[in-house]
C-alpha cells in the first residue's frame, strides 16, 4: 500500500530516529537555557526529548490520544437519547435486547439482520432498567469502539513508514474525520466496521511481511477473524470474507507466505464463518420473519439488464462522495493503489494490500449499487454510508503518499485524483439528471458534502467538488513550499479542520433529525402514558417511524405490528395504537367492530394516533 516511487528506482524509506532509546536525546553536556519565553519554551521542548525517549512515553501518549478521541464523542452525543434513523436503529436496539436475555419483540426492519454489532452492545441492556439509560450506555459503548480508529491508524502509519509523531498526528485527523465518527453518533453497525476494516488490513500486510512464522501465524489468524466479524457485523463484511478467501487460496498456491500461516488462515476463516452462521442460525429462530434474502437482491440487481445503466450510475455517485467526503486525500490513495496493482516496483505486501483495498471498494460499491432498491431519494444515487467503513484506511494510505512522494510525482497522482473526482461527478449529474434535485433530499443521508457545499438543503455536486479540491490543493501546495518539514503542520491542520467539520454536522444535521423524530419516540411514551408493563399492538397504517421507535421504547413488554380490523390481537395485549380518528369522524371509527374490553383512552390528531386500552 505505501508506494515507493513512479520510476523505476525504490524511493527510499525515510529514516526513523531511535526513539525508543533513552539515550537518543542525550546531549554532548549541560546547555545554559536562555532567559524569558524562549528559555523556557527551550526548556519544555528538552524536556519532551528526553521524555519520549523512555519506554513507558508513546504507550501512555497513545492512550491519552485514545482517551480524548472518546471523550470528543461523548460531547457530542450528550444530547441523543433515542433512536431515530427508522427502522436500522431500532433492529439493532431489538437485536441487542434478544442478545442480552431479554423477551423477544418486533423486528422493525422486516427482516433478521446480522448481529455481531447488537452482541457488541446488548450489555446495556443488562444493565439499563429503562430505554434512555440503555441508549446513553450504547452511545458510550459506541464511543469506545469507535475511537479504536486512532490507535490502529496509528499502527498502520508506522508500517507505512510514518516516525511517531506524524504518525499520532495523522492518526489523530483520521479519527476525526466526519465519516468516521457521523455513524456511530447512533446505533448503526458503522461504528465499528472501520475498526475491523483497519484491522483486517492491518494483520493482511503482516502476514504478508517478512518476519518469524508464529508472528505471521498470528496476523493470518487476526486477518481471517476481522473478515468473519465484519460478516457477522453486515452484509458488506461478505464482500471482506470473499476477498479474503481469494487471497489466502492465491498466497497458497503461488507460495508467497509460509503454507502453515495461510492454513492457519484458512482453518481461522472457515471457523469464523461457521460462528457468523450459528449466530444467525440461533437469531432466525427468535423472530417470526424471514431471514435476510440480499444475496437474492443482489443477483437480480446485477442481472436485470434495466438496471445496468442505474447501477453503473450508483458506482459511479458512491466513489465520487467517498473522494470527496476525505477531500480527496483518500483519492489519492485509490489512485496509488490502482496503480501500484499493476506495478511490479512496490513490494509484495504493499501491491497485495492496496489491491484488496481497492477491490473491496469498487465491489462494495458495485454490490450495495446493484442491490439497494429505488427509495425516490437524492441519496439513492450518491449513497454515502456503504463506502464509509473504508474511510480510515484510505485517509491513512493517503497520509502516506503525502509523505513519501516528491513534490512533482505528487502534483501528478493529485491532478490524477481530481480528473478522476471530475468525472465521477459529471457521469452521476449527467445520468440522474433532474433526479438530483427534484428527489427527496434527505440532510442525514448527506452530510459529509452538504457540509462542504455550506448548503444543508440540497445537493450540489461541483460546489462540493470544489471544495475538496481546495482542501486537496491547499495541503499540496503547502506541502510543496515547506517540503516534508511541515507534515506534522499539515496533519494538525486536517485534524483541526476534521474535528471542526465533524462538530459542526452535528450541530446541523445529527441533532435536528434526532429533533425531528422526538415526538414520536420518547414524545409518544409521555404524552400515550404508556406503563413499563404495557404489551402493545400497532397498527400497520401508523407513522412509520412511531411504530418503528416502540420496538425500543416500550423496554419491558413487547410490541406486535397489527391491523385489528382483519388480524387478531394478542391476548396478552394491554394497549393498542390506531390513528386518529378523521375530523368529524367518531374518535372508534377507526375499528368499529372493537371487542367490548376495548375502549380509546387517548387520541392526538396532532401526531395522527389514538391509543386503545383493554379494560
Amino acid at each position: 500500500m505505501t508506494q515507493r516511487s513512479t520510476q523505476p528506482q525504490t524511493l527510499p524509506r525515510p529514516a526513523v530516529p531511535d526513539e525508543g532509546r533513552a539515550g537518543a536525546t542525550e546531549t554532548a553536556g549541560p546547555a545554559r537555557p536562555a532567559d524569558g519565553l524562549s528559555g523556557l519554551l527551550g526548556l519544555v521542548a528538552l524536556r519532551f526529548e528526553v521524555a519520549r525517549g523512555r519506554r513507558w512515553f508513546w504507550p501512555v501518549v497513545l492512550l491519552a490520544g485514545y482517551a480524548v478521541e472518546v471523550l470528543f464523542r461523548l460531547v457530542l452525543v450528550r444530547h441523543l437519547s433515542y433512536p431515530s434513523v427508522h427502522p436500522d436503529e431500532d433492529s439493532y436496539l431489538v437485536l441487542a435486547r434478544v442478545l442480552a436475555g431479554r423477551p423477544t419483540t418486533e423486528m422493525p426492519v422486516g427482516v433478521v439482520i446480522p448481529g455481531g454489532y447488537p452482541l457488541l452492545i446488548s450489555s446495556a441492556f443488562r444493565i439499563a432498567d429503562d430505554p434512555v439509560t440503555a441508549y446513553h450506555l450504547i452511545m458510550g459503548i459506541n464511543a469506545l469502539l469507535n475511537a479504536l480508529v486512532f490507535p490502529l491508524a496509528y499502527l498502520a502509519l508506522r508500517r507505512l513508514g510514518l516516525r511517531r509523531l506524524l504518525a499520532y498526528v495523522f492518526a489523530g485527523a483520521t479519527a476525526l474525520l466526519p465519516p468516521v465518527i457521523f455513524y456511530s453518533e447512533f446505533v448503526m453497525s458503522d461504528t465499528v466496521l472501520p475498526v475491523l476494516i483497519l484491522a483486517w488490513l492491518l494483520c493482511l500486510h503482516g502476514w504478508l511481511s517478512e518476519g518469524p512464522v508464529k508472528h505471521r501465524s498470528w496476523y493470518a489468524a487476526g486477518t481471517a477473524a476481522a473478515a468473519a466479524y465484519s460478516m457477522a457485523v453486515h452484509d458488506r463484511g461478505g464482500v471482506v470474507v470473499a476477498l479474503t478467501g481469494v487471497v489466502l487460496v492465491g498466497v497458497l498456491a503461488l507460495r508467497w507466505a509460509p503454507w502453515r500461516t495461510t492454513l492457519v488462515g484458512l482453518g481461522s476463516l472457515g471457523v469464523g464463518v461457521v460462528g457468523v452462521k450459528a449466530l444467525s442460525w440461533w437469531l432466525d429462530r427468535q423472530f417470526t420473519v424471514e431471514p435476510s434474502d440480499v444475496g437474492g437482491y443482489l443477483w437480480k440487481g446485477l442481472t436485470d439488464p434495466d438496471k445496468t445503466g442505474m447501477t453503473l450510475t450508483r458506482v459511479a455517485g458512491q466513489l465520487w462522495y467517498f473522494i470527496v467526503s476525505t477531500w480527496g486525500i483518500g483519492g489519492l490513495a485509490v489512485v496509488v493503489c490502482l496503480f501500484a496493482l499493476f506495478s511490479g516496483r512496490f513490494p509484495r505486501p504493499d501491491r497485495i494490500a492496496g489491491g484488496v483495498l481497492a477491490a473491496l471498494l469498487v465491489g462494495t460499491a458495485l454490490a450495495s449499487a446493484a442491490a439497494l432498491p429505488d427509495d425516490g431519494r437524492v441519496d439513492d444515487w450518491v449513497y454515502a454510508r456503504y463506502l464509509s467503513f473504508l474511510v480510515p484506511a484510505a485517509f491513512v494510505v493517503g497520509a502516506a503518499v503525502l509523505s513519501r512522494l516528491g513534490r512533482r510525482r505528487l502534483a501528478v497522482t493529485a491532478a490524477a485524483t481530481v480528473g478522476l473526482t471530475v468525472l465521477l461527478g459529471k457521469l452521476v449529474v449527467w445520468s440522474a439528471g433532474s433526479a438530483l434535485t427534484t428527489k427527496l433530499f434527505i440532510g442525514w443521508a448527506l452530510p459529509d458534502v452538504t457540509f462542504l457545499a455550506t448548503d444543508w438543503m440540497r445537493l450540489n455536486v461541483m460546489r462540493s467538488s470544489v471544495a475538496a479540491f481546495v482542501v486537496l490543493g491547499a495541503v499540496v501546495l503547502f506541502l510543496a513550499a515547506g517540503g516534508r518539514r511541515v507534515l506534522w503542520a499539515i496533519g494538525l491542520s486536517l485534524a483541526l479542520f476534521a474535528g471542526f467539520a465533524t462538530a459542526t454536522i452535528t450541530e446541523q444535521v445529527s441533532y435536528p433529525h434526532a429533533n425531528y423524530r422526538k415526538p414520536l419516540a420518547t414524545g409518544f411514551t409521555k404524552a400515550s402514558g404508556l406503563k413499563p408493563t404495557d404489551n402493545v399492538v400497532l397498527a400497520w397504517d401508523l407513522d412509520g417511524g412511531l411504530r418503528n421507535a416502540q420496538a425500543f421504547e416500550v423496554y419491558r413488554g413487547r410490541v406486535w405490528y397489527r391491523d385489528p380490523r382483519w388480524q387478531p390481537v394478542p391476548a396478552e395485549a394491554t394497549v393498542l395504537v390506531t390513528p386518529a380518528a378523521p375530523e368529524g369522524k367518531a374518535t372508534d371509527g377507526y375499528w368499529p367492530e372493537h371487542p367490548a374490553e376495548w375502549y380509546v383512552a387517548k387520541e392526538n390528531r396532532a401526531q395522527g394516533w389514538a391509543l386503545w386500552r383493554k379494560s
